[in-house]
């Protein structure tokens, strides 16, 4: 299974594109990141992230999207922003037709680390380990992005199915029991189901995106 993976950015859009097999093996394709001008008008710079994420989908032909959900962060323009572009990935994979998912930061960081608050560093250290790179995928929002198609692909499996994730529900949450879980899994729930509670709510009481 290929699967593009975004890091959804208005300023820095980071995109990675693996291929999954049994065992949890995946293996790069390619990593990149597309940019826009902070001084053009913000529907054109939706217009060149759009672009850019459609001729990585034209070229790779993924059987999948994973995109990163978007929480409440202190500065309300770069959340707004962001969660703009996620909504242009998100129309991407629904005229390709493709199977949508939708994962917190912290479960993507659990999925990869072990650890759902890991910092930006560990991620691409771990992204690199997994992937089998000679080095860290560079800039961090391409390593981002890898890390959002890895975290996807463990999830989903060898054959995934359309992801409810963005509709909420403890139906759509990893399961946190069973004695065949490893402890990076268990860790995984833990914190995909913390932020389940605590993302909803931005700063000052207000609803998260």
């Amino acid at each position: 299974m290929r699967i593009l993976g975004v890091d959804p950015g208005l300023t820095r859009c980071g995109m990675g594109v693996v291929d999954a097999g049994p065992g949890r093996r995946v293996r790069l394709v390619e990593a990149k990141t597309a940019r826009s001008p902070a001084d053009m008008a913000p529907h054109r710079r939706l217009l060149m992230i759009a672009d850019a994420l459609e001729a990585v989908m034209a070229e790779h032909r993924p059987d999948a999207v994973a995109v990163e959900r978007v929480f409440a962060q202190s500065n309300v323009r770069s959340v707004t922003g962001t969660a703009q572009v996620a909504g242009v990935v998100m129309l991407a994979a629904a005229r390709a037709g493709l199977p949508l998912g939708m994962l917190t930061p912290s479960e993507v960081k659990a999925a990869v680390t072990g650890n759902g608050r890991a910092g930006k560093r560990q991620v691409q250290t771990m992204v690199q380990r997994i992937l089998g790179l000679a080095e860290p995928p560079r800039p961090a929002d391409a390593a981002d992005a890898l890390a959002v198609a890895v975290a996807h692909a463990w999830r989903s499996g060898p054959r995934a199915e359309p992801d409810r994730a963005q509709h909420g529900g403890a139906g759509t949450l990893p399961r946190a029991t069973g004695r065949d879980l490893t402890p990076a899994q268990r860790m995984w729930a833990g914190a995909e189901r913390m932020s389940r509670r605590r993302g909803a709510v931005a700063p000052g009481g207000g609803r998260g995106v």
